[in-house]
């Protein structure tokens, strides 16, 4: 790292610092009292659930009593059963007042028994028993009438002196005023959280309501019952469960009970883990103590959102300052306005992950929750890489202040008798004759002195297209050589070695072409003199096309092609790491045949040639000029095939070349080489991925929809990952188009466009260069029919299939009855943006099923004239 960039880590590394200063800075709020009316007291621990029959040991009720002894007048519990009849008992030991319970439920005959053993329990410890519950939510649940329950009061109250009631909502109390008539107070849950309140206002509303109960009902002694706030879960529309709102929340609210005079009882006491699957996440967090009986926040202390930000925020510095050696260590050409860039991304990936380790490090691990963390961290990790190698190209390609490996084509005039041979290799496979003949005579006009060319025609069946070629080929001379090969293996690459054995011994250098590229005359002479230099092995210049003005989906993917030929090539370049592509490429003959020819077992044999050339030790250079144009894809569904042989024969690569790649195998391969590769991958392996979220994320949306009490909105950081990673890939496209192609904004997003519309394609391509090797090589079609516009959605139904899954996927989770929740919104935002590629497919699908479309409607892209070598 030289000192600039140093200073930039240093500087970024400060601001850092401060945003976590800010974000942390304490709220005085008032103190926590030396000692509270009542807690809610649930005694249950990890392990432990009512609905499971298990129930704590009378070891541990009284342990946590002894816990709370001191801090508060009064328990309230909520049933009698099994050793929770032991409270009232233990808790007078303790010098502790107890709210006796009784749990009803349907169960008539259950009820009947626990009403039984409440007046039983309250009659052998009525000294400690302040007042008794008959109920709990009971008219919330539907569980019993209200002509029930006030059977069920009366009963109890025959036989208990204390006062009786039970526990409801306060709009509950509103609804039935003749339960109001038949207990002896109004016990009153005010939990604004499940109400969507902001946490700002979560007191002033509970105190509306309780005064809005004193109207209604005025000389009715009112109880809360139950009121808190959870440390964790859901976000309900304007409510945020997190320990400092809880803190927040309890301690408003103690000064404002103290204040008023209030009776109330905290909800609650300990967290209560079994919640989880009744409640969801938040359910499980109302304590004031954890499931350790640990505190979780302060009680007098000023409140801070994340108490240890500061162990936290040297983490995450640390990490970045790592990342930024990785990033800085061979940008010498980098300008400070880019490593500026890179270093903000690094430190805001660094503090997103570390913030997301620290939640979920406070939820409580079960096996499904720790399932969810290897997903999520291994989704994240996915994540913050591909951001990572986008964001280095993005700083390099726009911020770059000098190429130090940018050729330009040669333009001084070198002696014919100096000039290298030349063997131009033309494969084909059922080529349109006309076609073949037009790139056969660009080729018999180059401005060159010595040169072959070899037309490998294989298996072409069809006479009536080969035989033209040949004899055309005829009368242009002995340089001009054809060769029709039936049965050939090995596809191109067969071909192409086929050429070999063919060529000239006097050949120094093999270029190769596709068959419908018409090259420039000066096409030799301006790549040839690059050879002079000695490691030099491969001589490499952009695919360029000459129909981008037939129509708009032509148009659009020209603007798509470009990219990668005029941004991701001249990068890869200066670290001497470009991908070979099987045309207007050069290799020298003696590496060639050093390194074994082609591969006839890969169907992308131009990339892995190069890649095994690099292994050697050898160079390559690009030169971003076009000397050739070619055909593109007349259809989306060929469009697609070339695009899934690419993917797909870019993991056969990888499989084949894993241990080189990743330093276990002994190569040449730089680290810079070995980092291109797997960065230029990495975006791909990111579309396979994200298609297997998609299907989880439409599987749990089922699951949301069909069981929507059981089923929530999955963590908002499955949600931050897909939303963050595509918008940046998006505006890196957009502004990488707009700077360095110098293209429109239409241009721009046509290109986008087009490229979304293959991210499906491209994931089906790479699970499944998985799991199979021997996928056969897919031909572009040239001169095709374009599609009919009914058979162009066909072409793209598998995308189309998708987007209608993902839609009603929206549409289903947004009728659920909690569908205006913000977590809620948040998932179908998440699923809209994954609808988009799919969405994107139909489109350029449709587009090219309509050929009289003109370009204009995108604009033809300007010929590529290199590279500006200074910014």
């Amino acid at each position: 790292m030289n000192r600039s960039g140093l200073i930039i880590t240093i500087i970024m590394g400060c601001l850092a610092v401060l945003l976590w200063k800010v974000v942390n800075a304490p709220n005085m709020e008032p103190p926590w009292p030396s000692k509270i009316q009542g807690f809610s007291f649930s005694p249950f621990r990890e392990g432990q659930s009512p609905s499971k029959q298990i129930y704590p040991s009378v070891e541990q009720i009284d342990q946590d009593l002894a816990t709370l002894a001191g801090d508060v007048h009064a328990v309230r519990a909520y049933t009698v059963e099994d050793n929770l009849a032991e409270i009232p008992r233990l808790a007078a030991a303790r010098g502790l007042n107890v709210v006796l319970g009784a749990w009803i439920t349907r169960d008539a005959k259950r009820n009947e028994e626990e009403v039984a053993k409440l007046i039983k329990i309250y009659r052998e410890n009525h000294r400690n028993i302040i007042r008794v519950l008959v109920g709990n939510e009971v008219l919330l649940r539907t569980d019993q009438t209200v002509e029930q329950m006030i059977q069920h009061i009366d009963t109890a109250k025959k036989s208990i002196w204390a006062p009786v009631s039970t526990a409801e909502p306060w709009h509950i109390w509103l609804k039935y005023p003749q339960l109001v008539e038949k207990v002896d107070f109004i016990a009153v849950h005010l939990l604004p959280y499940w109400e969507g309140i902001p946490i700002d206002e979560a007191v002033d509303y509970c105190v509306m309501r309780y005064k809005e109960l004193q109207q209604a009902y005025p000389g009715k002694e009112i109880v809360i019952s139950e009121i808190g706030w959870p440390s964790g879960g859901r976000m309900r529309q304007g409510a945020i469960a997190s320990p400092t709102n809880q803190a927040k929340f309890l301690r408003r609210f103690l000064d404002v009970a103290e204040k008023n005079h209030y009776t109330y009882y905290i909800m609650e006491a300990f967290d209560q883990i079994w919640k989880k699957d009744l409640e969801g996440e938040a359910g499980s967090l109302w304590g004031v103590y954890n499931d350790l009986r640990q505190p979780k926040f302060e009680f007098t202390q000023p409140v801070v959102r994340i108490p240890h930000w500061r162990e936290l925020a040297a983490i995450s510095i640390a990490l970045a300052v790592v990342i930024l050696l990785l990033l800085f260590r061979d940008s010498k050409g980098l300008l400070d306005r880019g490593r500026g860039f890179l270093a903000l991304i690094a430190y805001a990936i660094t503090t997103f992950a570390v913030w997301v380790v620290y939640d979920f490090q406070h939820q409580y691990m079960t096996v499904s929750t720790l399932v969810v963390g290897v997903v999520l961290l291994f989704a994240a990790t996915g994540a913050i890489l591909v951001i990572l190698a986008e964001a280095h190209e993005w700083a390099e390609s726009l911020w770059t202040h000098k190429w130090r490996r940018l050729p330009h084509p040669a333009v001084e005039t070198i002696a014919d008798d100096e000039l290298p041979m030349v063997s131009i290799h033309v494969p084909a496979y059922n080529e349109p004759p006309d076609m073949m003949i037009q790139t056969i005579d660009a080729l018999a006009a180059l401005d060159y002195p010595r040169f072959e060319v070899l037309i490998i025609d294989n298996n072409t069946k069809d006479p009536a297209v080969w035989e033209p070629v040949a004899a055309h080929c005829q009368t242009l001379g002995p340089r001009f050589r054809f060769f029709h090969v039936d049965p050939l293996a090995g596809f191109k690459a067969g071909a192409l070695n086929y050429a070999l054995r063919e060529t000239s011994p006097e050949a120094e250098v093999v270029a190769v072409i596709d068959s419908d590229y018409i090259v420039e005359p000066n096409w030799l002479r301006a790549f040839t003199p690059h050879f002079a230099a000695a490691n030099m092995a491969i001589v490499q210049g952009p695919q360029d096309y000459r129909d981008g003005d037939e129509n708009t989906f032509k148009a659009m993917c020209l603007a798509e092609y470009r990219g990668f030929f005029q941004i991701g090539m001249v990068t890869r370049n200066e670290r001497n790491a470009i991908i070979q592509h099987g045309t207007m490429t050069m290799v020298r003959r003696t590496v060639l045949d050093e390194v074994g020819g082609w591969a006839e077992w890969c169907i992308t044999e131009d990339a892995e040639l190069g890649l095994r050339i690099f292994e050697k030790g050898y160079d390559a250079c690009y030169v971003p000029y076009s000397f050739g144009k070619g055909l593109m894809p007349d259809t989306f569904l060929d469009y697609k095939k070339q695009r899934f042989r690419w993917a797909y024969g870019s993991v056969l690569i990888l499989r084949h070349h894993m241990m080189a790649m990743f330093g276990l195998d002994k190569t040449k391969l730089t680290r810079g080489q070995r980092y291109h590769f797997l960065a230029g991958w990495l975006p791909w392996f990111a579309d396979g991925i994200n298609m297997l979220f998609n299907v989880l994320a439409l599987a749990w949306s089922c699951g949301m929809i069909m069981f929507p009490d059981y089923l929530s909105p999955p963590h908002i950081v499955f949600a931050c990952l897909p939303v963050v990673l595509f918008f940046f890939k998006s505006f890196k496209m957009f502004f990488l188009y707009r700077s360095r192609l110098t293209a429109s904004r239409r241009q721009s997003l046509a290109a986008g466009l087009a490229g979304l519309a293959l991210s499906h394609t491209i994931a089906r391509a790479m699970l499944t260069g998985f799991i199979t090797r021997k996928i056969g090589f897919f031909r572009t079609p040239k001169n095709a029919q374009a599609n009919a516009f009914s058979k162009a959605l066909g072409d793209a139904r598998e995308e189309l299939l998708f987007t209608v899954a993902l839609c009603l996927a929206i549409v289903g989770v947004l009728l659920r009855k909690d569908g205006d929740m913000l977590d809620i919104r948040i998932w179908t935002l998440v699923l809209g943006i994954q609808a988009i590629p799919y969405m994107a497919s139909v489109v350029v699908s449709l587009i090219s099923g309509l050929p009289k479309l003109p370009a204009k409607l995108v604009g033809v892209m300007a010929p590529l004239r290199g590279m500006n070598n200074d910014q």
